[in-house]
């Protein structure tokens, strides 16, 4: 099952981190403890910064250096407006997906926001 969480989540990681920049600008380890403080705390910091590149070179988020009080100066990630447009579609195919997908869960199986008891499901994910 964490393979199948993990795969997911490689679907899906693009528009959480444009959510997340949507709130506030932010640089890379911002953005993986804020990914960790809501539950997704499996997700590698490497990855996220892989991440950002792309999204960086997509010309979805601006990126301004700011001095660090400790090394170089860090990459402050900023959604710009293309990064907008690019999350109100990932907003439209998860709302698409979700509701058809919902459509198709039979009436034995956890409701969103159940708690899952597969062991195989870690840091409070569901089924």
């Amino acid at each position: 099952m964490a393979t199948q969480m993990t795969e997911m989540l490689k679907g899906t990681l693009e528009g959480i981190v444009l959510a997340i920049l949507a709130e506030r600008s932010a640089y890379g380890y911002e953005i993986t403890a804020s990914l960790r403080e809501r539950g997704f705390a499996d997700i590698a910091e490497g990855t996220i910064y892989a991440l950002l590149v792309r999204i960086e070179q997509k010309g979805y988020v601006s990126v301004e250096r700011v001095p660090s009080e400790k090394g170089p100066p860090r990459k402050v990630y900023s959604l710009d407006a293309s990064g907008r447009e690019r999350l109100a579609c990932f907003w439209e195919s998860w709302d698409f997906l979700a509701s058809h997908i919902d459509a198709l869960r039979p009436a034995w199986a956890p409701s969103p926001g159940v708690r899952s008891t597969n062991p195989h499901l870690t840091n409070g994910d569901h089924a």
